[in-house]
């Protein structure tokens, strides 16, 4: 396949069936380096026409949660007391300097993404 710009939904989809015939291609290889190339024109096209917004402060902890298989009390000592935690998690009230600290630190989420502004809840 002759490689070009992704300009267009047609040129994505062709693109998307050339990576899945080449994708196990080895390194180094005529297939292995079009696969590279194809994956950073798809990449590029994803982000321009299908970006992933990232989620909200606490969506963000409840998905680190999730993945670490913990439950609202493992948060206890770590952003506060046992109403403090409920609070947070049920976006009564922000996530203060402090507790951003500790949730970066034990639940190696970016601070960048827990200083996000948020809706809450009334």
């Amino acid at each position: 396949m002759k490689i070009k710009p992704i300009k267009s939904k047609q040129d994505y989809e062709k693109a998307l069936e050339r990576l899945e015939i080449i994708f196990d291609s080895p390194a180094n290889t005529k297939e292995g380096d079009e696969a590279d190339i194809l994956s950073m024109l798809i990449d590029n096209y994803e982000n321009q026409y299908y970006p992933i917004e990232a989620p909200d402060p606490i969506e963000a902890i409840k998905i680190r949660m999730e993945e670490m298989n913990l439950k609202q009390k493992d948060l206890v000592g770590i952003i506060g007391g046992k109403s403090r935690v409920s609070e947070i998690l049920n976006k009564k009230k922000r996530l203060t300097v402090d507790m951003i600290r500790e949730l970066e630190r034990v639940l190696h989420i970016s601070a960048s993404v827990l200083v996000n502004t948020y809706q809450l809840s009334n």
